[in-house]
């Protein structure tokens, strides 16, 4: 078997938007209940579609304007507080460049991942880009994935869904193809062992080595 069809999931796997997203939660939080979160309770949110946390953390009456009140801070500070992450971006172009088919795979609404891929000038690299907008039901149902090798007309057998979530790696299990976590995850080890992704790659180089040799 070789890999044809590499897929990148966006928060937390190309672009660290970490300190973002907690920024974000608790602002909404220190509105709604005068406090702080914990920083590692945030972070067992990451992957998840902002609506169902939201739901969860202040009912379904306050979820629509929970909502309204993080992406308000999170439009104004996007673009100054995300950082590529080392290397990311060479490895994306370079898998490109040797003839992989690539694609975008994220529960990010199309407007900020599309701004996000152009601050970084990874937009042209990418052969297709599948977001929020573009499905109905989200990570870890494969619907994501089997859009995006639809898109390509790519086989799941052919491809790897490099990720940073335990929703990335169900997702891509749902979807009969394999999975590579990043090291840089904020996932707890616990959680890893549990989840078995394929594989776990410490670096961009290691990500690229994998690929080429399974």
């Amino acid at each position: 078997m070789s890999i044809k069809t590499v897929m990148f999931d966006f928060d937390g796997t190309l672009v660290n938007t970490n300190d973002l997203i907690v920024k974000c939660f608790q602002h909404t939080f220190r509105t709604y209940t005068g406090k702080e979160m914990d920083r590692a309770e945030i972070q067992r949110n990451f992957g998840e579609p902002l609506g169902v946390t939201m739901e969860r953390c202040f009912g379904k009456d306050r979820k629509r304007e929970a909502m309204d009140v993080y992406r308000s801070l999170h439009r104004g500070r996007f673009v100054k507080l995300i950082r590529i992450f080392p290397g990311m971006d060479e490895l994306v172009k370079e898998l490109k460049q040797k003839g992989y088919q690539t694609a975008l795979v994220t529960s990010r609404l199309a407007e900020t991942a599309m701004l996000g891929i152009e601050t970084f000038g990874l937009k042209p690299w990418f052969d297709t880009i599948v977001t929020m907008d573009r499905i109905t039901r989200h990570k870890p149902d494969p619907q994501a994935i089997q859009l995006a090798l639809s898109d390509l007309g790519a086989k799941a057998a052919e491809a790897v869904m490099i990720g940073d979530t335990k929703y990335d790696m169900l997702c891509a299990k749902n979807a009969g193809c394999l999975s590579i976590l990043v090291d840089w995850s904020v996932m707890e080890g616990e959680e890893r062992e549990r989840l078995a992704p394929d594989y776990i790659a410490k670096s961009p180089e290691q990500i690229r080595e994998i690929i080429e040799n399974i």
